[in-house]
């Protein structure tokens, strides 16, 4: 395995899943709907007083969010109502906490006042808090110091490097 980041200039971020991903939840909004959403809010009107956003950006969202494919739309009825649509979280959306669980926690260290967080969420089963860890496909918990960087298979190499590979 080489370093990676010695090579930098010689790849391209092209196919950044970090851009992508911020091309889809990259705005403030969104992660704050996605908050909501994790924390059972279903309602274009709950979504857009809890996020505290007017009506033509909580729909900008939750269509971005919808046609990403985080959230979907489900119909209900009260009675004597016309057919409304509720949001929930689809399986790719739940794939989504533990990016919000890594900022929260990031947030609750050191982005807090004085006053603490406002929430702490626990394990249903022991009552102990949840936190997000990095850990390798092994299980061992891994820092920033014990990480390295390794090209993957969608990594695009510029062409002076390709150029380079097959020379000599």
């Amino acid at each position: 395995m080489s370093d990676l980041l010695t090579e930098r200039d010689a790849w391209s971020m092209a196919n950044c899943s970090i851009a992508r991903a911020l091309e889809i939840v990259g705005t403030k909004t969104a992660l704050l709907i996605m908050r909501e959403a994790f924390f059972g809010t279903r309602r274009f009107d709950d979504f857009a007083r809890r996020v505290g956003i007017g009506e033509p950006a909580t729909s900008a969202r939750l269509k971005e969010l919808t046609a990403a494919g985080l959230l979907e739309r489900v119909p209900y009825r009260e009675p004597g109502q016309r057919t409304r649509f509720a949001y929930q979280l689809t399986d790719k959306g739940r794939d989504f906490l533990p990016v919000l669980m890594a900022l929260r926690q990031w947030g609750d260290t050191w982005a807090t006042g004085e006053q603490g967080p406002s929430v702490v969420v626990r394990h249903k089963e022991c009552g102990a808090a949840v936190h997000a860890v990095l850990q390798c496909e092994d299980g061992h918990e891994v820092t920033f110091e014990d990480s390295v960087l390794d090209a993957g298979p969608g990594l695009i190499r510029t062409p002076e490097q390709r150029d380079d590979q097959y020379a000599g």
